[in-house]
């Protein structure tokens, strides 16, 4: 089955909505005017319930179906944009100076209001709907948040799917895997205590970026030599900052970076390696060092049986050939991942095109793509909520 008709009819409509959250982007849980822009359209759908104020600025919409079933699937959608300057020159860029939807979070939102808007039109299903808005989503922990609110718990929820657009996978096309879908994204930061001095006698310092120079390299065994090599690990430095002219060694280093993983052991194990790789080779040059190690969100980890769930609703939505049920997995981080921890569920992910990449300042969410993730949530629903 195509694209359902009713998504045909919406694309309009949808795309305005899409161009308005892309035109007012808010950064983290500080989404008052998305959140009060999904609010008004949902109650515009005679939803039978909209509750605010979930992980602070999360909105939820309850859809109940004509039928008497007992079961309640949720569906999620990012509200938050990021800080950055948009360059796309598209006539609904960004109005705020300094933020932008570059990660597609307008195009989430809007389909889930589609689709909401057709659920609560047709009623076709038994049981109960939960469309769930999150807010930061962005490095801000909202779907622990929601959780912690008692989200799962107060409306019911028996299992929760998210989607997401994909740069580089062709408009009209989903891909999606078991298990693991999404890296845990962890950092570090490291501050390295040497003993500065004259340049021409460094053996009267203990250089803290020779030190670094040194990590830098080492980190890179984890990977080589530590992690099994059959299963993904990435130990990125992104930031070196030190000294502050040519002829003086700096007290201090300070590197910055980031541990990507998509299983608990290898996240154990590089976190025990990068401490005990720092702590030595600053033991052995006479430094001390600082580690401040932060665990995000963990592994986006996607259930069997959800996932069949999910491939089902795609087959019917694009066919067999427009879907990839073993999409290599991304070393980018998703923080839907509390909320696969917290229910069974899957996450999906819907073409994006030819786009510029995510978290990008060229990006722009394909409004193209909004059709397909319209009648992927409803197919989804129906069928869950219908076998």
């Amino acid at each position: 089955m195509p694209i359902i008709n009713r998504a045909s009819e919406l694309q309009a409509e949808v795309t305005e909505w899409r161009r308005h959250l892309h035109r007012n982007p808010e950064i983290l849980y500080d989404v008052h005017e998305t959140a009060a822009f999904v609010e008004a359209r949902l109650r515009e759908f005679g939803v039978d319930e909209v509750v605010t104020g979930i992980g602070r600025t999360g909105v939820v919409g309850i859809i109940h179906g004509r039928g008497p079933g007992e079961r309640t699937i949720g569906l999620r959608a990012d509200m938050d944009a990021l800080p950055l300057k948009e360059t796309t020159g598209k006539p609904w860029s960004s109005t705020v100076e300094g933020k932008m939807h570059a990660c597609g979070h307008d195009g989430h939102t809007s389909m889930l209001l589609g689709a909401a808007k057709h659920l609560a039109e047709t009623r076709s299903f038994n049981g109960t709907v939960a469309v769930i808005f999150q807010p930061a989503e962005e490095g801000g922990a909202g779907a622990a948040a929601m959780i912690q609110d008692g989200l799962m718990e107060r409306f019911g929820i028996d299992e929760v799917y998210g989607m997401h657009n994909m740069p580089g996978i062709p408009v009209g096309q989903f891909a999606i895997r078991r298990g693991g879908i999404m890296a845990a994204p962890d950092k570090f930061a490291i501050t390295i205590k040497g003993r500065g001095g004259h340049a021409a006698q460094p053996h009267r310092t203990v250089d803290p970026i020779l030190i670094g120079s040194q990590i830098v390299g080492s980190l890179q065994a984890i990977a080589a030599r530590n992690a099994n090599p059959l299963q993904s690990v990435v130990v990125s430095v992104t930031r070196f900052e030190a000294g502050t002219t040519h002829n003086i060694i700096p007290d201090t280093a300070t590197l910055v970076g980031t541990v990507r993983s998509l299983s608990e052991d290898v996240r154990d194990l590089a976190e025990t390696r990068i401490r005990q790789i720092i702590e030595g080779l600053a033991l052995a040059h006479g430094a001390t060092v600082e580690i401040d190690y932060e665990r995000n969100c963990p592994v986006t980890v996607n259930h069997d049986r959800e996932t069949e769930n999910a491939i089902r609703a795609a087959t019917e939505v694009v066919g067999p050939a427009n879907l990839d049920p073993d999409v290599d997995p991304s070393m980018a981080g998703e923080d839907f991942a509390y909320m696969l921890k917290s229910r069974p569920g899957a996450f999906i992910f819907i073409g994006n095109g030819d786009s510029a990449p995510l978290h990008n300042p060229g990006y722009d969410f394909s409004d193209e793509a909004i059709a397909y993730g319209v009648s992927y949530w409803v197919r989804l629903a129906e069928q869950r909520l219908n076998d």
